[in-house]
């Protein structure tokens, strides 16, 4: 799925480390001084009515120090006498000082309100920190040394003693709206919404959130620091409040007030699917990064007993749940021991810098996934009501937003995606999988992609009447290259489960529709379809009904692909398995070839599916297919290195080949000469006796 890039501004932090700049003259040092004082005036002093609903007192005190202290340093530029150097000092100590003010002042600017006011105690510390700063540089600077205007000098002792006796100044408006958030958060937590006028109150009244638009700025700025576990603040809580101002956007502003915002949407998708610059900036996540379970990006990849990779909390979860196999084999799991991927963390961690994606190490993001709380829950499933309802009942404008934030609401956390499957969404959702609306279309179908990722939904989905018919539908005439990618990664979530393999590859359409995707797609949607293709060659009953509509073919040729033959080759493995496809791969020259040069030039993984592939080929396919393949210049110096170096999997494999390969050597050579008779002996080895006959002359 695509990882849009966040545009937003990030804050600054609320602490940071400068260093009085070393190089500058006293005059440069008393310069650059007023200039950042002079910025930070101009950018505070007179904010728009709207923009400073938070920390008011406490910034117009600072503001009017930092004025003063502006005054200071122009009064020293107009001096001419040279500074002593314990000014200098004192002047060097200040420039770090402002340097912080401004970015507090910036910080309580840019940083969103609904943030602002759960931290309204540690930011008021802040202020108070920064007077006591203010206060213990004016005690050691000799004011009197300096030849400084006498209205300036007076406003320096009186800004002494003002900072010297500050106290700490807590808003007890600011901090009375901040309680009654957590008010709202406890109704939810015993199952009551709070009251429509009290949320428009908090959002509207006090904090100046007048329309969705900033609404949803809000919130996206607090999932931001979910993500990136925000120190000061309780996961928890956040996502609990994130939740509550999800519900009251809708709740407050109604559906039809983005209107523009969601035609923004349709022309930027447009515009991306024809390769132009979208309105959005969307990257999109090399699949080889994303777990196979959650479809996300991988934070700690890790190696499971059969070879393949997965994001620990998902694997974890997998196994946690009973599951005693892998979910992309299928192969029963010998022990269940999780090996870090260190190379692939490595690749991820060096994609996300590039990309400027935030990316904590393993320890850092298992204490950052968010944690939902009974409030988030509560709150979440009021959301879902209203957004299904719009499904339900809505204008199209409605079903536009309503499907989207189904989409990002079903995207993270399984309490989500079990709501949304209890609340009935799935039905609702069915339908608007044929719309004739882009964005509809690829919501919609991305919403039961994430929806499927939940064990429970995905008996849901298959059992909603039509549904995987429209999904099929989707994979073979949907508008846009997304809507397709998605419902084949649709079909892979739900084939992860047996009992469904064979339907799906039994409904009308889909094996040739992943096919046709696997020749002819874009990158991506390749990789979406072999992986389907792959769960639907485990099921025994699924090969000829994938050979007769070009599955197997499309697999073929699948195996020049780097980027998706070792699932192809793992596919084929399991496909020749039937005597008929073996003969009918093994007479394909691509595959064989393609196979040997998986075999030199693959991953380990790769490696391992090919050597499966053409040992079972040569098992099912007879001698006649053993002896062509044993006639590959290559093969022997593969086989040997693989016997040497390869997984567990891969070593038994080759030793499984090489002696194919070298009993029906032998049985060729005595035909040739006459007879063979060969058998291994107990221990193990092989004993060959030849039976010639000579002509009488």
């Amino acid at each position: 799925m695509p990882f849009l890039a966040s545009r937003r501004r990030k804050p600054p932090p609320l602490s940071g480390a400068f260093f009085a700049p070393s190089d500058l003259s006293d005059f440069s040092l008393i310069r650059a001084l007023a200039i950042v004082s002079a910025d930070i005036l101009s950018s505070h002093r007179f904010p728009r009515r709207d923009d400073l609903f938070l920390q008011r007192r406490n910034s117009r005190s600072l503001l009017w120090k930092i004025e003063i202290l502006l005054s200071f340093f122009e009064s020293l530029l107009d001096s001419s006498s040279r500074l002593p150097s314990p000014v200098l000092l004192c002047l060097k100590e200040l420039y770090i000082l402002i340097h912080r003010c401004k970015m507090l002042m910036d910080y309580c600017a840019l940083c969103g309100r609904i943030w602002l006011l759960l931290l309204n105690p540690l930011v008021s510390g802040r202020f108070h920190d920064l007077n006591l700063e203010i206060s213990t540089l004016l005690d050691v600077l000799p004011i009197e040394e300096l030849d400084l205007n006498p209205d300036v000098r007076d406003q320096m002792r009186f800004l002494w003693r003002r900072c010297g006796n500050s106290k700490l100044y807590i808003d007890a408006d600011d901090e009375f709206l901040r309680l009654t958030v957590f008010s709202f958060l406890r109704e939810f937590e015993n199952g009551c919404a709070p009251d429509r006028s009290e949320l428009q109150m908090v959002l509207v009244d006090r904090l100046g959130i007048r329309d969705a638009r900033a609404c949803q700025s809000e919130i996206e700025f607090l999932e931001d620091q979910i993500n990136v576990h925000e120190e000061d603040a309780d996961p928890a809580v956040l996502t609990g409040v994130a939740a509550l101002f999800r519900y009251s956007r809708f709740l407050l502003f109604g559906f039809d007030v983005l209107r523009s915002r969601e035609s923004n949407i349709v022309r930027g998708f447009r515009r991306s699917e024809s390769n132009a610059d979208a309105g959005e900036v969307t990257l999109v996540i090399p699949k080889d990064f994303c777990c196979p379970i959650s479809l996300e990006l991988m934070r700690d990849p890790v190696i499971i007993s059969t070879g393949q990779t997965y994001d620990r909390a998902s694997i974890s979860q997998w196994m946690d749940e009973g599951h005693p196999t892998c979910p992309n084999s299928g192969q029963a799991l010998v022990h269940t021991v999780l090996t870090p991927n260190q190379a692939l963390r490595s690749w991820i961690s060096q994609w996300c810098a590039e990309h400027g994606v935030p990316y904590d190490s393993p320890e850092s993001y298992e204490a950052s996934m968010p944690c939902y709380s009974r409030a988030a829950i509560e709150a979440n499933k009021a959301t879902v009501s209203m957004l299904l309802k719009q499904l339900l009942n809505g204008s199209l404008d409605a079903q536009t937003i309503a499907v989207r934030e189904l989409r990002l609401l079903a995207k993270t956390g399984k309490e989500n995606r079990a709501c949304i499957a209890e609340l009935g969404g799935i039905p609702l959702l069915k339908p608007l999988l044929c719309s004739s609306n882009a964005v509809i279309q690829v919501n919609s179908v991305t919403t039961i992609l994430n929806l499927s990722i939940h064990d429970k939904n995905k008996v849901v989905i298959m059992e909603e009447q039509g549904c995987l018919n429209s999904i099929v539908w989707v994979l073979r005439h949907g508008l846009t290259n997304e809507s397709r990618e998605n419902a084949a990664a649709t079909l892979f979530s739900l084939s992860a489960m047996h009992e469904y393999k064979k339907r799906i590859a039994f409904e009308a359409g889909a094996v040739e529709a992943l096919a046709c995707l696997l020749k002819d797609g874009s990158a991506r949607g390749k990789r979406d379809a072999v992986m389907a293709l792959f769960n639907l060659s485990t099921h025994s009953e699924c090969a000829e009904r994938m050979a007769e509509f070009g599955a197997v073919s499309a697999l073929i040729g699948a195996l020049g692909n780097e980027m998706v033959a070792e699932d192809a080759a793992g596919a084929l493995a399991l496909l020749v398995r039937r005597p008929a496809l073996a003969h009918a791969v093994g007479k394909d020259d691509r595959a064989v070839s393609s196979l040997i040069g998986l075999m030199r030039r693959g991953t380990p993984r790769g490696k391992e599916n090919a050597v499966a592939a053409l040992q079972e080929m040569c098992r099912k396919g007879g001698a006649s297919m053993t002896q062509k393949v044993a006639r590959l210049p290559s093969l022997g110096g593969l086989v040997q290195s693989l016997m040497l170096t390869g997984t567990k999997r891969a070593r038994r494999k080759a030793a499984s080949l090489a002696r194919m390969c070298h009993k029906c050597e032998l049985a060729a050579a005595a035909a040739a000469l006459g007879g063979v008779d060969y058998s291994l002996s107990r221990s193990g080895s092989l004993s060959v006796s030849m039976a010639i006959s000579v002509p009488v002359l």
